[in-house]
């Protein structure tokens, strides 16, 4: 009689753990995109996020050097004369270059997405990840940023209003997409992560309004300024600011253990 009863019980677990299994979603059935900054450019965390949950493709727009907020001169991605994106950062004068600089904001980021999702060179996305705001200066208010219901007249030029005009962008193009933005890390820096502080505050307020997700890397990722120096290489930062392929993986795992868990 023991047994049968051990026995009703084992089937009965084995029984809640299959359910429970049914109800996770089938990341292989589903496309990730996202966007962000150098740390997120190229197979860096996001490789991690897609390789661990099995996603059907993966579509990064992200470069690095860019932000949130646009520039005064920022160009409609495809818009006549629209010059192109670059990545750099080092002191210069060329104005061709200064203007590629000005177009590498998320907003651009994201119009690019979106012509190639509707050019069919990728699919819609199901899941969406933004990871941006380490360069951002210009940080302006959430409270300004979330005024109206529509993006006719959020001032672009700041990180919060950026991050507004993005992720709302996001959602009304595949409502269907579950969102989830990530904080910046720490940084190596004291100063620096004081300032990610106001930014994540920002954001998570942006967030919160959207109804979107907030990953907050930043204290849970598992990277700390106590094992990173402010310029060199410490624990998990090449640096101190960028991930090495450690970093990458540990930041890639929490993240695909987010979206796992909080993906309905």
């Amino acid at each position: 009689m023991k047994r049968l009863v051990g026995f009703l019980i084992v089937i009965g677990i084995v029984g809640v753990v299959l359910h429970a299994q049914s109800l996770l979603p089938d990341f292989s059935k589903l496309n990730f995109g996202c966007d962000g900054n150098s740390i997120t450019a190229g197979e860096q965390w996001s490789k991690t996020v897609v390789d661990q949950l099995g996603f059907a493709t993966h579509h990064n727009v992200a470069v690095g050097s860019s932000t949130w907020a646009c520039h005064a001169d920022t160009q409609d991605y495809g818009s006549d004369g629209f010059g192109g994106i670059s990545d750099g950062w080092r002191p210069t004068e060329d104005r061709q270059e200064l203007q590629k600089r000005h177009n590498n904001v998320s907003k651009i980021h994201i119009q690019k997405f979106i012509a190639e999702v509707e050019n069919g060179t990728y699919p819609a996305p199901d899941v969406f990840v933004f990871s941006m705001g380490t360069n951002d200066r210009n940080l302006g208010s959430a409270e300004d940023a979330l005024k109206g219901k529509t993006l006719d007249n959020v001032d672009v030029t700041t990180m919060a209003g950026g991050a507004r005009w993005t992720i709302q962008t996001i959602l009304e193009h595949y409502p269907h997409c579950r969102v989830f933005v990530c904080t910046p890390i720490q940084t190596g820096s004291l100063e620096h992560n004081a300032i990610n502080l106001k930014k994540i505050a920002i954001l998570r307020e942006i967030c919160q309004s959207l109804s979107v997700q907030l990953i907050d890397c930043y204290s849970n990722c598992g990277i700390t300024e106590k094992f990173e120096q402010p310029s060199g290489r410490g624990r998990y930062l090449r640096d101190g600011l960028h991930p090495d392929k450690e970093g990458q993986e540990l930041m890639g795992r929490y993240i695909a253990k987010e979206i796992r868990n909080n993906f309905f």
